[in-house]
């Protein structure tokens, strides 16, 4: 197949981006985006061009890092797929396909696709862990756990912090993210002993790291690539209002 790429390029953080136009012909039906992308750069350096700075690493849907922006929906028109799990064959021979990085404050551009997603991991830094000594591992089943709390957390934890719900929430929120990852650890007796402080100080961060607030558009919900619930958000909620509430 044939198709025209019109991908944002742009030098650096500092630099002024813009969209340049590439034809690729000759592209397998059975390749992935990713592939797709590694093809175009052979192309470009055959030709003695820049190759496209874009993020990836293990390319089975797991670490998030491939997240790009692909015709105006975060990781392509296919529900639940991140970005190296897209196949070509969701594309028509001759397309056209509009490539660009997230658009959010809290990520700014580092090159060409590549963003800085290090805002995430400052809000997990800020309180998305168990710090309580819970001693040695437990006997499995030693401390019961609701099959509803269990089911909840496993869904919560599949969570990869691509940021695909923040480049979709017209406000930039991160709250789908920080939602999921206060979900995860509440459900368990020893995420239970923080859970108020956690609340607190996650949100905190999110909010001074330049994230928007969320107004319920469920923007986020439709783009994650894993399905995650804005249900998880209404969790949240109840955890910081809480703690607000015994402060």
């Amino acid at each position: 197949m044939n198709i025209t790429l019109k991908i944002w390029r742009q030098k650096n953080a500092k630099s002024k981006g813009r969209f340049e136009t590439y034809k690729l012909n000759n592209v397998a039906t059975d390749m992935s985006f990713l592939e797709m992308l590694d093809y175009l750069n052979e192309t470009l350096i055959t030709q003695g061009q820049e190759p496209v700075a874009f993020e990836h690493d293990c390319r089975e849907g797991i670490c998030g890092s491939c997240g790009i922006y692909i015709n105006g929906r975060p990781h392509g028109n296919e529900r639940r797929t991140t970005t190296c799990e897209l196949r070509m064959t969701q594309f028509e021979d001759g397309c056209t396909i509009t490539v660009e990085p997230w658009r959010a404050a809290a990520f700014p551009v580092i090159k060409d696709l590549v963003v800085d997603r290090s805002a995430f991991d400052k809000i997990i830094a800020a309180g998305g862990y168990i710090s309580t000594n819970a001693g040695a591992a437990q006997d499995a089943n030693a401390i019961p756990v609701s099959k509803h709390n269990a089911d909840l957390a496993f869904d919560t934890a599949s969570c990869i912090g691509c940021g695909a719900c923040v480049a979709a929430c017209k406000n930039a929120s991160a709250m789908l993210f920080v939602a999921a990852k206060i979900a995860h650890l509440a459900q368990f007796p020893q995420g239970r002993i923080e859970a108020a402080e956690r609340a607190k100080k996650m949100i905190a961060k999110m909010d001074e790291l330049g994230f928007g607030g969320c107004t319920n558009t469920r923007a986020c919900e439709a783009e994650c690539p894993k399905g995650i619930s804005i249900s998880t958000i209404a969790k949240l909620n109840r955890e910081f209002i809480s703690a607000k509430i015994k402060d």
